[in-house]
């Protein structure tokens, strides 16, 4: 139950790692057929990352050279679990994609067992090779094709057939590969990924050669009864292929950093109490934290589409995860699970990453060793109640404000000439000049109003329950030289806007400019329909004035100062100065 290298235990704090830049999805990121110099640079950045925080071990598919898992070790001292995904997306048979693999199938049969050996044979003696691991939760794969997660069906008939029909001839398949490859490499343990517990009386029954039962497991803050399920059933030891949280909340709509540290670290300090020799169940030997940053490219993989964005579309449900679960709603964002974000793409087809909150507190966390004699379970609890998870935050909020400069530099030269200047009509989806203030919220949605006005993408501007009366829209462009507005170009503003509510006073306001902050509030007078307002401020500047930002602050009533109509939905489109 403890997993020795060089002679010594070894707990797996590992992280599940691939290179995939924003814009690429997981088939066409292509790292590993870049220059050597651009493989080396990506490489030497996130793997000293991964250093820091005390991670020992990553999780990288097969498509890895050999040569690079000895350069991730022999300069950076991280073992790598290599990753055959035995057929888990598919088989290319007879020149033909087939998305569903057919386990019983000779000749499937066949061409996994020949890739496997040939991969051992490949990776034999590679310094930096921890393991192998087949499948990635390809038991959930036998209910669904595609790569996109989807809620479990809950019916036990069904369940039970497809495990006796499709399940134990994969788990047979998997058994006689991991012996094939055990007789190329010796020193290498097999394992296999199955999701949670699901067919674990198959896999006792199908693979007693496999020598670790991997899992996916995402059931909150705590593994339940996994550690004595595991033990009960299989008598192996386990090892968490991934576990974790998305860094987005489904209910508030906005990133979440605390909640996923919280989950994060709560399933840590239970693989670390249930080490070898700690008293509780003593088969747990590390895990792959699930995952160092984020992947804009899952949702719509199947089609190939939106890998530029970052989706908040939340793809499956789990109550496990209190802090946004909604009885009815999905709440699991498949593209917000990073422990760190991902920051624009440059020149060489590279990018930084910026950790948040999870990435401090794992840090803290793997500093424990609990197979060091001085520790016990006590000094265990001990070690993780010290986990200051507000502190985590604290230490991210920085990396946070450099992503948001990095992002906003890295779109200004190349949007300048589409919508970092007016008209503003939001067609491409938000404008990197928009920031939200004291509690309002937007995003860019198709437009469901149409009405006089045939725009096909709107901004939808949302007055939060309890936010600010002065809550709004800011347009800022305060790090270029160039100015975001010349009065030169036209003394006169136009907003095309709807609002559910007549008689409400909107305010457009000049601000950071070359004279002084400038409003004038205009009355919409018409509800739930495309009203268009001017604000004219021809005597009120001159021609030579200029100004970084303006601000559109909806239902603004400086008398009163308190929320007006606080949740209201108002619709923005074509800002226009003329």
């Amino acid at each position: 139950m403890t997993l020795k290298v060089n002679g010594k235990p070894f707990m797996i704090n590992g992280m599940n790692w691939d290179y995939i830049p924003i814009g690429t999805h997981a088939v066409n990121a292509n790292f590993w057929q870049k220059p050597d110099e651009i493989i080396r640079a990506g490489l030497d950045a996130e793997m000293s990352l991964l250093k820091l925080m005390n991670v020992n071990a990553v999780r990288i598919y097969s498509g890895i050279p050999r040569k690079w898992i000895a350069y991730i070790y022999q300069e950076h001292g991280i073992y790598t679990m290599l990753n055959h995904s035995f057929g888990r997306y598919g088989l290319m048979m007879n020149d033909v994609w087939e998305p569903v693999t057919d386990y019983a199938d000779p000749v499937v049969q066949e061409i996994l067992l020949s890739e496997v050996t040939e991969l051992a044979e490949e990776f034999k003696g590679t310094p930096g090779l921890l393991m192998y691991l087949l499948g990635n939760e390809n038991n959930y794969g036998l209910f669904w094709a595609g790569n996109e997660t989807e809620d479990f069906p809950d019916e036990a008939d069904k369940i039970e057939f497809v495990g006796e029909t499709r399940g134990r001839p994969m788990f047979r398949l998997m058994n006689e590969a991991a012996l094939k490859m055990k007789a190329i490499d010796p020193n290498r343990p097999i394992a296999l990924c199955n999701g949670d517990v699901l067919f674990i009386e198959i896999i006792a029954d199908e693979c007693p050669d496999v020598d670790i039962y991997g899992t996916n497991v995402y059931r909150g803050v705590s593994f339940g009864d996994m550690f004595e399920v595991i033990k009960a059933k299989l008598n192996k030891p386990i090892m968490f292929t991934e576990f974790g949280a998305d860094a987005y909340n489904a209910k508030d709509l906005e990133e979440d950093q605390e909640a996923q540290a919280y989950y994060m670290v709560g399933n840590w300090k239970e693989i670390y109490e249930n080490a070898a020799g700690l008293g509780k169940a003593g088969n747990a030997i590390g895990g792959f934290t699930f995952q160092f940053s984020d992947g804009w490219w899952k949702f719509g993989f199947d089609h190939r589409k939106n890998e530029h964005v970052q989706d908040n579309n939340a793809s499956w449900a789990n109550g496990g995860y209190p802090h946004d679960f909604v009885r009815g709603k999905n709440n699991m964002n498949e593209e917000w699970f990073g422990i760190c974000a991902k920051g624009p793409t440059d020149e060489r087809g590279l990018y930084r990453l910026y950790p948040r909150a999870a990435y401090y507190a794992l840090k803290q966390a793997h500093q424990l060793n609990p197979y060091a004699k001085s520790v016990t379970l006590s000094a265990v609890n001990n070690h993780f109640e010290a986990i200051d998870i507000s502190e985590a935050a604290r230490s991210a909020k920085v990396d946070k404000a450099a992503l948001a400069v990095q992002r906003y530099v890295a779109t200004k030269d190349e949007k300048r000439s589409d919508d970092a200047h007016f008209p503003f009509d939001f067609e491409d989806g938000v404008n990197p000049l928009i920031a939200f203030e004291n509690g309002a919220t937007a995003s860019v949605v198709e437009n469901s109003v149409k009405g006089h006005n045939s725009s096909d993408k709107v901004l939808e501007f949302n007055k939060k329950e309890g936010s600010a009366w002065y809550s709004g829209i800011v347009f800022n462009d305060n790090i270029r030289a160039t100015p975001l507005i010349t009065l030169a170009n036209g003394t006169v503003f136009k907003i095309n806007i709807w609002s559910p509510n007549a008689g409400v006073d909107i305010c457009f306001k000049l601000e950071g400019g070359t004279a002084p902050e400038l409003e004038i509030i205009e009355t919409l007078e018409t509800a739930n329909e495309w009203v268009t307002l001017t604000f004219d401020f021809t005597d009120k500047v001159n021609t030579t004035d200029s100004y970084q930002k303006f601000a559109v602050f909806p239902d603004f009533d400086p008398t009163k100062q308190t929320p007006i109509r606080s949740g209201t939905i108002y619709y923005i489109d074509d800002i226009i100065q003329e």
